[in-house]
């Protein structure tokens, strides 16, 4: 997690009420998550914050994984996965999106 930082449910709905008319910004292909694939996850938070990044993967345990290393790399927040779909937050210095207050 970012810095140790936690989201509260609040902020996490917040969060997810405003990723809801998202479409996925990355789409992982048949190569996985390779390095330009990260550098795309990276870029994109950067500039929007919220995410939705589409893991194609069927085996579950090997999407979870891949969601593990999404986050792992990128320090950003794990808001919700529905279906294939990971929901990724990360603040950025300009502070696009305003958190509710736990």
């Amino acid at each position: 997690m970012a810095a140790g930082l936690t989201l509260s449910n609040k902020q996490k709905q917040h969060l997810k009420s405003l990723a809801h008319s998202l479409k996925p910004v990355v789409l992982l292909g048949a190569n996985g998550l390779t390095e330009g694939v990260m550098a795309e996850i990276e870029l994109a938070l950067n500039h929007h914050e919220l995410i939705k990044v589409k893991v194609p993967e069927e085996d579950r345990e090997m999407r979870e994984q891949v969601y593990a290393t999404i986050l792992a790399h990128t320090q950003a927040y794990r808001v919700q996965v529905v279906g294939k779909i990971l929901t990724l937050y990360k603040p950025s210095p300009e502070g696009k999106i305003q958190l509710p207050r736990r």
